[in-house]
């Protein structure tokens, strides 16, 4: 099967933990997007979605699916997206497309994280896919020189030339050269740094369930 194909099968898949009459907490994301048009299939049983980001609320309101504010809502029963990265506890790295501060909100307004991603994003370890961290652009060197001192290295994303700007306006560093073993400490570590917005690595809000997409079909894991 081609990823694509993957990627449709788990979107797919991920219908069954979606609670009819309530609003559902929508990730961003290759893998989402395919979620997003299977949602579009029962979109008469949910009263809508809070989404993660600008390019999802694009495309659940496309579907004609209603999108709500999270100040609008109080808790969600689940939270759907992809992962860069996930171990065998369920902890995540994510932001590969830059939504990872409101990716963490949704999932921590939400009761349930149900992982959708293909089998390439299985690891033992975090840190193999470059770690996404979302800055405020005056801390940017300074947290450069902090992730040196841990060994690792530090980029500026950038598109068009241009640092990426995120939804919230800030930039987003991606670390190469860590091995992330004790995640919960590392986030709760480096959400401490000044002008760190967050970190992409998802301990806390970790998963409670993943969909993995191999060859065989869907594979479910439960942390």
């Amino acid at each position: 099967m081609t990823q694509d194909e993957l990627k449709a099968l788990v979107g797919q898949a991920a219908l069954k933990y979606v609670v009819p009459g309530e609003i559902v907490g929508v990730g961003t994301g290759s893998t989402v997007n395919k979620f997003i048009e299977a949602l579009g299939t029962m979109k008469d049983r949910v009263p809508g979605a809070v989404s993660s980001s600008n390019a999802s609320t694009e495309r659940l309101r496309a579907l004609g699916i209603r999108v709500y504010d999270a100040n609008e809502v109080g808790e969600l029963a689940v939270y759907i997206d992809g992962a860069d990265e996930i171990d065998g506890r369920g902890h995540m790295v994510k932001g590969g497309g830059a939504a990872l501060t409101r990716e963490k909100i949704v999932a921590a307004q939400s009761r349930r994280f149900v992982c959708i991603a293909d089998a390439s994003k299985r690891v033992e370890f975090l840190g193999r896919f470059p770690l996404p961290v979302e800055v405020i652009p005056m801390a940017t060197q300074r947290i450069v020189r902090q992730f040196q001192a841990l060994g690792g290295h530090a980029q500026v994303r950038m598109k068009d030339d241009q640092p990426l700007v995120t939804d919230n306006g800030q930039h987003i560093l991606d670390v190469t050269g860590l091995q992330i073993r004790d995640p919960l400490a590392f986030e709760s570590d480096v959400n401490q740094w000044p002008g760190v917005v967050t970190v992409g690595v998802f301990a806390h809000q970790k998963a409670a369930v993943c969909l993995l997409a191999t060859e065989g079909g869907v594979q479910t894991l439960e942390f």
